[in-house]
């Protein structure tokens, strides 16, 4: 079956005492047993529920696994995956990052005894160069947070092998619809299922999955024995998101498009990160690795942090709010919200500025977005609109 059926169908099939063509929320905590040791398939929500079941397989499905897990947020996700290592193992991560995931490694897992070293995922060969045989898991983003870098999921995953060590991508940003890390060879997709794959900005959630019956059964037992799991209404809110990604995210690719390009022409935009932009970098990469390039677009503003507050404070279809991937549009301030908690030196040198916005471009018409971008960049004292070619990604 493809992507858009399996959606719909993968772990939903109707309920079998009501005819249900909606898998039911199943709001309770714990089941009825026949007998001591005879349970008709659950025991207690934590560690399993028929709603986060459904979720979990239809997960697996679109991503081209065969195990999915569901947390109760990306973070606990993350959390699951590194606790597969122990103190001592070497993570090798790019070193453009969501900044929640830079402050779970640097101020949880450091100090509990893991080395992690950071490179430039971009980079193929200055990224393999870092592959030592002590390395047991590479952290890929791709497209990254928040510069919409690439990194070669193929290339990475082979040398990691080799190197004895297992990759895991965090697919956020591109969804499975986008982009399948699976299939290119890596070991464990990680989601923020609050994002894309929830889609209406309702729900936290997490994801995680693979086809190493082994890897789900480890990260099984730690999904039970830590409890971080969601509620089978955020499970069905959830699964409700996917039916609809597939047409979703067409319609975030293609007004991001749009809005890049835009961006790119503007007097007021100094940069755009987009791989959809031809002189991306990585935009070749992003065409053989990816379905399409994308609903996020980041842009750095000429006039540095005044104009950003300018701008944020005159968008008026924008929401100045954390997250992403819902069918509404935002703008955040990277270095002062996603990004906190990496410090300022070391976000300057990754190239995270103050004149940096990030946009999760939404599902609304698209001329509406351009025109609420236009003025909004002439209240930040960009002037009008230029005729000027796309200027792309310099980075």
């Amino acid at each position: 079956m493809r992507f858009e059926t399996r959606a719909i169908h993968d772990g939903q099939e109707p309920d079998p005492l009501t005819g249900a063509v909606t898998v039911p929320v199943y709001q309770t905590s714990t089941f009825r047993q026949d007998g001591i040791g005879r349970p008709r398939g659950y025991e207690y929500s934590r560690t399993d529920n028929p709603t986060r079941r459904a979720l979990e397989t239809a997960l697996a499905s679109l991503e081209g696994g065969s195990h999915g897990l569901a947390f109760a947020s990306g973070v606990a996700a993350t959390s699951a995956v590194l606790s597969l290592l122990r103190p001592g193992d070497r993570v090798l991560a790019g070193d453009d990052l969501y900044g929640g995931t830079y402050r779970l490694f640097e101020r949880h897992f450091r100090p509990w005894g893991l080395r992690i070293d950071y490179a430039p995922a971009e980079d193929s060969e200055a990224f393999l160069s870092a592959l030592t045989d002590d390395t047991r898991l590479v952290w890929l983003e791709t497209p990254t947070n928040p510069l919409l870098r690439l990194a070669d999921i193929a290339a990475v995953s082979e040398a990691a092998h080799r190197c004895g060590a297992r990759v895991a991508v965090d697919n956020t940003f591109a969804s499975p619809w986008l982009q399948r890390p699976l299939e290119l060879g890596a070991d464990l997709v990680v989601h923020s299922s609050t994002k894309y794959l929830g889609g209406h900005s309702d729900l936290i959630g997490g994801a995680v999955v693979v086809t190493d019956p082994e890897l789900h059964r480890k990260l099984k037992w730690h999904q039970n024995a830590v409890g971080a799991v969601p509620g089978p209404w955020d499970c069905w809110l959830a699964l409700r998101g996917l039916k609809t990604l597939a047409l979703r995210m067409e319609a975030h690719c293609r007004n991001a498009q749009r809005v890049a390009d835009f961006l790119a022409a503007h007097p007021a935009v100094e940069r755009v990160h987009y791989p959809g932009l031809p002189d991306h970098p990585q935009h070749a990469l992003a065409g053989r690795q990816m379905r399409g390039f994308g609903g996020m677009v980041s842009a750095e503003l000429a006039g540095g942090f005044p104009a950003v507050e300018r701008f944020v404070g005159a968008l008026r279809l924008f929401f100045l709010a954390e997250s992403l991937g819902g069918v509404e549009s935002l703008v955040c301030h990277p270095a002062r919200m996603t990004h906190a908690a990496i410090p300022p030196s070391e976000r300057r040198r990754r190239g995270i500025g103050e004149g940096l916005v990030r946009l999760s471009v939404g599902i609304e018409h698209a001329d509406d977005l351009i025109a609420d971008l236009d003025q909004a960049l002439a209240a930040a004292g960009g002037g009008p609109t230029t005729g000027r070619s796309a200027k792309g990604d310099a980075t």
